[in-house]
């Protein structure tokens, strides 16, 4: 299939995302909000034009009680991340990144770019 007809099954509405799948149980698509520790944030529509409603104004309905609060919005991510390697890759990574006189973490960023503009 052509990636540009491809079903995208991540919306996103004022920097949240979501991933959408549908429910042949209750014949409907559904999503939720993910990576938030605190807040559960779910939506669902019979057409996808229901669903991105229900999806937009659930995220509008979040932030504005937040506002009500005096609270932060939750972030789906922290900009840090823990990843394990290994410690055969661990040792490799490091050893390259001394090669390049740059640190672990901005090797490990670089790939990560890197592999996400490839792909």
């Amino acid at each position: 299939m052509d990636k540009k007809k491809r079903v995208n099954n991540i919306i996103k509405y004022k920097g949240y995302w979501a991933k959408v799948q549908y429910s042949d149980e209750d014949e409907c698509f559904c999503g939720e909000v993910e990576g938030l520790k605190h807040t559960i944030i779910l939506f669902e529509g019979e057409t996808v034009k229901e669903l991105k409603k229900d999806f937009k104004d659930a995220i509008d309905t979040y932030l504005e009680g937040c506002k009500e609060r005096n609270k932060e919005p939750e972030k789906q991510v922290k900009g840090s991340l823990n990843v394990r390697l290994g410690v055969d890759l661990h040792a490799q990574a490091k050893i390259k990144s001394i090669e390049q006189n740059i640190s672990i973490n901005e090797l490990i960023k670089n790939a990560v770019t890197m592999y996400l503009k490839a792909n």
